[in-house]
């Protein structure tokens, strides 16, 4: 094969890639604006409704680690495959779903598939683009189709709900992730860490997996068992136990799922860190907007849907910007305006109102914490990957996916909490006044997005302290000498 065919073959295979990271992504959001009309179909409660989407985010998160472990180990092509399969029976059956638990299990399932074929991914591209600007227009591409993923899965949510019905929101997915599974084989080459054992880290796959699903429950499930109840205090000292457990098992093993010697690279743990803030600032954006539009503005989901275009078409131009600004002025700089962004965007949703409408309590906001995400999410994913050994680009991958979805699980059982308590008090208060319900809603909403803020702000300072200077100007000097050769 022609280095040019060589060149072009590598190029369709990222768009088969992103594709795939786009459904995975968009499946976070795109239930957010069906959400009104599940809850009327399998008559969820107010408060449950959550878990079809924390469901999807937290075994996500929780078996992300695994899922880039064994694409380094097995094999990254075939997990990628394997991953798109399980994704796309998930979904089949969770548009067939019948009732509350049936859904909530199929969505749990389409988040394993998807913490299978996501680092899988994710590691492909950046063993098949090398360090420099080759990888940066990689992961421009991989950012602006993964950060528009969640407003776009808000506005196909809302084409599908209103146009076919709820159930399509997941039918959509299946013949996508089997298309893309079929075409696999004929554009990605196999590739795999060369390392000598290949044995796997169950008891830390376990450990952590258990810990993380056992505190997002914990802060979901605490507005109604009480934050100072035996079953809340119980669950997180056994969530932190069981995180401990990990710790120690990984120090431990031969082969660890996460080799701590990784975070010895403080880029690499910045940008997980940071990646952790993003996710629980902004995944609870979209979930926030959605139902403020239809729950106070009175909505339907195709407005609702229809009214996120502004929000992806600045996703998708921020993230091509920012791949080239990364290039010339390194991840750092570019990573800490990005979050300046999406504070600024968050503060000013913070001011919704009841009696609000698209133009004067939307619109605004959206297009500063777009960019804001456009700006985040490219050099975080190149700041998680930069300088790492192609043996540990599975494990890498699954950290900086792993944090963002957790980072996302976390944020939404939090903000959900203080929304709800929020909301719950002041209709206390109220007692039944008109209008009451629409302040109270509203009111909920404006203190998870001023604490949202606050997640990005915390993002914006660690980011300064410990993403090294010297990392993004190194990564600058790569993509220079590459353009020079």
């Amino acid at each position: 094969m022609s280095t040019v065919s060589s060149d072009r073959r590598r190029w369709i295979a990222l768009a088969l890639l992103a594709m795939a990271q786009f459904v995975v992504v968009l499946d976070a959001s795109i239930v957010n604006v069906a959400l009104p009309s599940i809850g009327r179909g399998l008559h969820f409660s107010q408060d449950s409704l959550s878990w079809v989407v924390n469901a999807y985010v937290l075994t996500f998160g929780g078996f992300l680690l695994l899922g880039g472990r064994m694409a380094d180990l097995i094999g990254r092509r075939k997990m990628f495959i394997a991953g798109l399969i399980v994704f796309a029976l998930a979904s089949l059956a969770g548009g067939l779903a019948q009732s509350e638990g049936w859904l909530i299990a199929a969505r749990a399932v389409q988040g394993l598939g998807a913490a299978i074929l996501s680092p899988a991914a994710l590691s492909i591209v950046t063993t098949t683009f090398a360090e420099g600007a080759d990888r940066n227009k990689a992961l421009g591409v991989w950012g602006a189709v993964a950060g528009s993923g969640g407003a776009a899965g808000v506005l196909l949510g809302g084409i599908l709900t209103s146009g076919l019905g709820w159930q399509w929101v997941l039918f959509v997915n299946t013949p996508i992730a089997l298309l893309a599974a079929l075409l696999a084989p004929r554009l990605i080459d196999e590739s795999r860490a060369e390392v000598e054992s290949r044995s796997f880290d169950v008891a830390g796959a376990v450990t952590v997996t258990a810990g993380l699903s056992i505190l997002v429950y914990a802060l979901v499930d605490a507005q109604h068992a009480g934050w100072g109840s035996f079953q809340t205090v119980g669950l997180l000292a056994v969530a932190v136990l069981l995180l401990g457990a990990f710790a120690l098992i990984e120090s431990r093993a031969s082969a660890p799922l996460v080799p701590f010697r990784i975070f010895r690279q403080q880029t690499v743990l910045g940008a997980n860190v940071t990646g952790l803030l993003i996710g629980a600032s902004l995944f609870s954006m979209f979930f926030f907007i959605s139902l403020y539009m239809q729950q106070v503005l009175g909505y339907g989901a195709l407005k609702a849907g229809i009214s996120y275009l502004p929000l992806a078409g600045s996703i998708v131009v921020s993230a091509g910007v920012a791949s080239q600004l990364v290039t010339k002025i390194g991840f750092k700089p570019v990573l800490l305006a990005g979050l300046a962004l999406i504070a600024i965007g968050l503060v000013w949703f913070g001011q919704i109102s009841a009696d609000g409408s698209f133009a004067s309590d939307i619109l605004g906001p959206s297009l500063v914490a777009a960019v804001g995400l456009g700006f985040a999410f490219v050099p975080v994913t190149i700041a998680a990957v930069a300088g790492v050994k192609d043996r540990d680009q599975g494990l890498a991958s699954g950290l900086i996916n792993t944090s963002q979805q957790v980072g996302g699980a976390l944020g939404l059982a939090v903000l959900a909490t203080i929304a709800n308590s929020r909301t719950a008090s002041l209709l206390t208060d109220a007692h039944g006044a008109p209008g009451a319900v629409k302040g109270a809603l509203t009111s909920g909403f404006q203190s998870a997005f001023l604490t949202a803020a606050g997640f990005a702000i915390l993002g914006l300072l660690l980011g300064f302290l410990l993403i090294r200077r010297e990392d993004s100007r190194r990564h600058v000097e790569a993509a220079v000498a590459e353009s020079a050769a």
